[in-house]
């Protein structure tokens, strides 16, 4: 059997190694610089203790239980795909099929250090934790929450988890009934942060700032960060006891020493069934690959999947000597339960309509319920249903 060797265990990687063992074609080998899947999307309720770090993470171990890809820890030093390698820390690996899911870098703000990011290691999430619990100690302090862009790649925003944070964080801070002591202030560069997720968004954003009193600092360019504040470009600044900041992705700093074709914001170019251009043989799948739609589209969770799941048949109908192939770029969307703390709102946009729909309290409930089907799901003991 050919072997398939998968780079990263996030999303992408770990669905397309199930695909690919499913269909028993190949030796599937899957290389991630931690032993465990970490669900980022429920990681948002670590910091205000709605959910321990722990219950964030799925065992690959317990992956591999229903899906026996092989396993190896180590972390992707170089891409040598001209001579079917790749040269990690401790070892060089050889391939038939590649396929490339180890996410992307961030852009390095200047004192990018005196922030912390929900979306960095997974770590970061008890970081951000701590620091809450301090200023709920101290019985007062003042929080700035905001993400940024990449002028050079509009998909490359995640900026939903910021709201979902901060969300949370007032919710926390009411309910321990100090929520009076805290000023909440929301920063981004863009004039209307949330417009990608469609018209309906952005009222009911509004809405819920002006409810929850959280300040909005919007349209002003982020120059860099200084501690215990944020300076823009008109060299005002914000300042904050904690500051909570999502930066815009950025290609992935092992493929500047690797062959791939990258586009100008660093990520691998590849077409619409995800294989890289030039090079039949090599896959990009989730946040490291350069996807081309409509100006709202946005990198999600659900999009690597489906890139994922895609690759697997695509390389399986290769073998098969088969013409068919599933692209991706058909199935652009946004979709997401954004979290409200005590609620939350069902977004969906495609190329042809968008709409919102607030969930009172049960909305959150969904997407806690989403966060164990998608961990039974991974592990074999649940069934996947379509679309999810």
């Amino acid at each position: 059997m050919k072997n398939v060797l998968i780079l990263g265990g996030g999303f992408a990687g770990i669905q397309t190694a199930i695909q690919l063992q499913k269909s028993g074609r190949f030796n599937v080998t899957l290389v991630s610089d931690r032993n465990y899947l970490y669900l980022f999307p429920i990681s948002i309720w670590v910091p205000v203790h709605q959910i321990e770090f722990e219950n964030v993470k799925v065992p690959l171990a317990k992956i591999q239980k229903k899906y026996p890809f092989e396993v190896i820890i180590d972390s992707v030093k170089e891409i040598q795909a001209a001579d079917h390698q790749v040269i990690c820390e401790g070892q060089t690996l050889n391939y038939d099929y590649l396929v490339v899911a180890f996410g992307a870098d961030k852009m390095k703000h200047k004192g990018i250090e005196n922030t912390l990011s929900i979306c960095g290691k997974p770590e970061v999430s008890l970081a951000i934790r701590n620091g809450i619990d301090k200023l709920i100690q101290k019985g007062s302090g003042k929080i700035a929450v905001g993400f940024g862009g990449n002028p050079k790649d509009k998909s490359a925003v995640r900026g939903g988890p910021g709201f979902e944070l901060m969300f949370n964080i007032h919710n926390l801070l009411k309910e321990k009934n100090i929520r009076q002591n805290f000023e909440l202030i929301f920063f981004a560069p863009m004039e209307e942060p949330g417009a990608r997720m469609g018209k309906g968004a952005l009222p009911m954003l509004n809405k819920l700032f002006d409810r929850y009193k959280i300040e909005k600092r919007f349209g002003k360019k982020i120059t860099g960060f200084e501690s215990g504040s944020v300076v823009f470009e008109d060299e005002s600044k914000l300042d904050a006891d904690l500051i909570l900041f999502i930066p815009a992705s950025a290609g992935h700093s092992v493929l500047q020493s690797s062959d791939l074709p990258l586009n100008e914001a660093g990520f691998i170019q590849i077409d619409n069934f995800c294989q890289v251009r030039g090079l039949p043989d090599v896959y990009a799948i989730g946040d490291i690959a350069a996807i081309e739609g409509p100006d709202w589209i946005a990198k999600q969770g659900h999009i690597a999947e489906l890139m994922g799941r895609n690759a697997a048949y695509n390389i399986v109908e290769i073998e098969k000597g088969s013409a068919k192939r599933k692209g991706y770029q058909e199935h652009l969307n946004i979709l997401c339960v954004m979290d409200t703390g005590d609620g939350a709102a069902f977004v969906f946009r495609n190329d042809k309509k968008s709409f919102l729909i607030p969930m009172p309290i049960v909305g959150h409930w969904m997407k806690k319920g989403w966060g164990i089907y998608s961990k039974l799901t991974k592990v074999g003991k649940f069934p996947r249903l379509p679309g999810m």
